[in-house]
């Protein structure tokens, strides 16, 4: 299955606010992804609507992570963020294979299997702990500590 650029980016505007759980900028959102600050703010309504994160306008505002989404699987959330489509589009235009084509049944089992997988996954497995900023510094990881064995060398 292939998410969305926009379910993409809602799972990692999660993620950096689970991470942190602090109250972050639409603006400052987008600078950290790399997005245009317009289409943040479209993902950031979006989330808001589905109740995913909540928003207040004005000096101090901000976006903060909703109460209790840090539990929610993440199947769960990619379900609500993609929308109740399928794998494939057999309706429009018209497929001639429908009536006896075994694809789409297929194809509806192994988008559910995805899901399921994802569902093995809460929203707060994928960030580490507040304190510890690795995950989510969008930089480069650093070079791993020389052992004290090398040190001796």
């Amino acid at each position: 299955m292939h998410l969305t650029q926009s379910t993409d980016l809602a799972l990692r505007v999660l993620m950096l606010l689970a991470a942190r759980n602090e109250r972050r900028s639409a603006a400052d959102l987008a600078e950290r992804l790399q997005v245009a600050p317009q289409h943040m703010a479209k993902i950031v309504q979006r989330l808001r609507r589905d109740g995913f994160v909540a928003t207040t306008r004005g000096r101090g505002g901000g976006v903060v992570i909703a109460d209790g989404v840090t539990a929610t699987p993440v199947g769960e959330i990619v379900r609500v963020l993609e929308g109740p489509g399928e794998a494939v589009e057999c309706d429009d235009p018209p497929c001639p294979l429908r009536g006896g084509c075994r694809l789409r049944g297929a194809l509806r089992a192994a988008q559910e299997a995805f899901l399921a997988s994802l569902n093995q996954v809460r929203l707060g497995d994928l960030v580490t702990d507040p304190l510890e900023p690795v995950l989510l510094s969008l930089a480069p990881p650093a070079p791993a500590a020389a052992s004290s064995a090398e040190e001796g060398l």
